[in-house]
């Protein structure tokens, strides 16, 4: 499913590295970048396509909206395709979430109850989208911050539903495993356990952000800082039970210099050589 390669950790394409990028050429497997900005062509296409000549890429699409009870937006999927073709992207993925009800799109990958009303909808819509653009995607567990009366199963059991309905991969998000963990009082580690190894195809580590409240603490899914060290502990944990995958280190806000990015894939590599190891936190 992936070309060998001799680095699997990757970092995502951001403006403020597309001139350093070429310049550094760093030790790394591959680069991320949401479709969506790329889409009208310009500056930034140009840098992602410079970018390509020297690292595999992977899209990571953030509209889509999966989870929506109506069907994926046609023109979408139509303006990912053509930058499919364009630029040959190692892997495709979005979110088992929704954004977007009739013409209202809404900034942020919202969850689902996990039922089988939803599942039906999540598989239609990763159907439709796999028969358009002619190959399998990764789908990703979202965070979330509350859980839902109606859902009749837990969240592992909903994805490996969906993606034994669809043929879909798994994009295991490390982190967000950790925060639904601590928000909705669930084991991470049981969670890890709950997902049939060959159904996962990468994995994500980002930085989160502690609110501290008069009832308790909330992890929140800020994407802009390192990685916590519970988080590598789980994701060593992650490497243990389904091997070395492509892992992607995200951040999104208060992006740093490339050479922090650089170093976290770094130290995510080491982990998959197993040069470091945690114990379970």
């Amino acid at each position: 499913m992936y070309p060998p390669q001799e680095h699997f950790a990757g970092i995502g394409l951001r403006a403020a590295h597309y001139r350093a990028l070429p310049e550094m050429r760093p030790a790394i497997g591959w680069l991320e970048v949401h479709p969506e900005n790329y889409f009208c062509g310009g500056v930034h296409t140009h840098a992602l396509a410079q970018a390509r000549e020297l690292y595999p890429v992977s899209f990571h699409a953030v509209g889509l909206s999966l989870g929506s009870a109506g069907p994926v937006s046609r023109e979408h999927l139509r303006q990912l395709k053509i930058l499919i073709d364009r630029l040959d992207p190692v892997r495709v993925s979005d979110h088992a979430s929704w954004s977007k009800s009739g013409n209202a799109h809404l900034g942020d990958l919202l969850p689902l109850p996990y039922n089988e009303e939803s599942l039906a909808a999540l598989c239609r819509n990763i159907d439709a989208t796999q028969e358009a653009l002619g190959r399998q995607i990764l789908v990703e567990n979202p965070s979330s911050y509350l859980a839902f009366n109606a859902s009749t199963m837990q969240e592992p059991e909903f994805l490996v539903e969906a993606a034994r309905h669809t043929g879909c991969g798994l994009l295991l998000d490390v982190n967000n495993i950790y925060v639904q963990a601590h928000n909705h009082g669930l084991d991470a580690y049981a969670y890890l356990e709950a997902i049939p190894r060959e159904l996962v195809g990468e994995m994500h580590l980002a930085g989160h952000t502690e609110r501290v409240f008069e009832n308790g603490t909330l992890l929140v899914d800020t994407h802009n800082q390192p990685v916590r060290e519970e988080v590598w502990a789980l994701y060593d944990a992650a490497i243990r039970r389904f091997g070395p995958l492509p892992t992607l280190i995200e951040w999104d806000k208060d992006i740093p210099e490339l050479s922090v990015l650089v170093a976290e894939a770094q130290k995510a590599e080491a982990l998959m050589a197993g040069e470091q190891r945690y114990e379970a936190a």
